[in-house]
């Protein structure tokens, strides 16, 4: 009997952050995709400079701020570290809506924060991320250095 190689691809299904996730990404569940569902955030005060935005902002105005730099100000409400090399940290500022997905946003970084930090984000923000296993995000902020 000759050898047989079998190929195949195992698959989670669960809904994924409608936020996060780009339309047709399928519906895989991913460890650093939606934010936990908690307390609402209070509202943090804004970040200031010609790169500040609040989460709302970033989320809604993705398509302007593709590959520009932010600094967005927010509170740390989940963090999944060492995926990728990276740290992946979900910020809230009280802006935005959770219904429509604007309130949340997801910063990849190798800093090290910890829920419930409230702190400065600076990154690049980056659309239409696929990076494969079923794992896509409509908007990140991308090698974010995080600060008091």
């Amino acid at each position: 009997m000759k050898p047989v190689l079998l190929l195949a691809t195992l698959a989670l299904v669960a809904a994924t952050s409608a936020a996060h996730a780009m339309p047709g990404a399928g519906a895989a569940a991913s460890p650093h995709g939606a934010a936990p569902a908690a307390t609402p955030v209070k509202k943090v005060a804004k970040a200031t400079g010609p790169n500040a935005r609040t989460v709302a902002e970033v989320v809604g105005g993705k398509a302007s701020l593709k590959d520009k730099p932010v600094l967005v100000r927010a509170q740390v409400v989940k963090v999944t570290a060492g995926i990728m090399g990276k740290n992946w940290v979900h910020l809230q500022d009280g802006s935005g809506k959770a219904a429509d997905g604007t309130h949340d946003v997801i910063a990849t970084t190798k800093d090290t924060v910890a829920v419930g930090d409230v702190l400065n984000a600076k990154g690049t923000v980056r659309t239409d991320v696929n990076i494969g296993s079923g794992y896509a995000y409509a908007v990140l902020i991308e090698d974010a250095a995080f600060s008091k």
